[in-house]
């Protein structure tokens, strides 16, 4: 690939990994509702996201290298929240965020433990997909998500696979 078609698609892929998840936070505030949205599917994906971001700090990897993954991971925190206040489960998000600080201390305990998590990262990304794709077939419906955000998680994916 063209070294100048390269950087505009890390530009762009990075500028839509800033704003992936506003479009699924706009259309659940709107609603006031989460229906549709499977809270496994997005714990899923935040270990997943979570699991990189460690795995990068751990091997002090450049910034540049991962600095969307923060971003996303806070506004798949926010997402979460939503849903929980949305879905009365409220104290249940004090319980994940605090299993999910255990893990985050965990995971670089020994050095084996992170390069094995890492390398699950991809199927556990993957299952958070499936799961949501699941929770859609048994409902047939998919409420309040967002197609937008789903069609710039595939772009920046392929962006991603390109750049990296």
């Amino acid at each position: 690939m063209a070294p100048g078609l390269l950087d505009l698609m890390h530009l762009t892929t990075w500028a839509v990994c800033a704003v992936i998840k506003l479009p699924q936070l706009v259309a659940v505030l709107r609603a006031g509702s989460a229906w549709g949205l499977s809270v496994t599917s997005l714990l899923l994906e935040l270990a997943g996201l979570l699991v990189f971001l460690r795995y990068q700090i751990y091997y002090d990897y450049p910034l540049e290298t991962y600095l969307e993954y923060p971003i996303i991971i806070a506004q798949d925190a926010i997402l979460l929240c939503c849903i929980m206040h949305f879905s009365g489960k409220k104290k249940q998000a004090l319980f994940y965020s605090v299993i999910y600080w255990g893990i985050w201390y965990m995971l670089t305990l020994h050095k084996w433990v992170i390069d094995v998590a890492m390398n699950l990262c991809t199927f556990v990304s993957a299952a958070s997909k499936l799961v949501q794709l699941q929770h859609f077939w048994q409902t047939k419906d998919s409420g309040q998500a967002s197609a937008l955000t789903w069609g710039m998680c595939a772009y920046a994916c392929a962006g991603k696979l390109q750049t990296t």
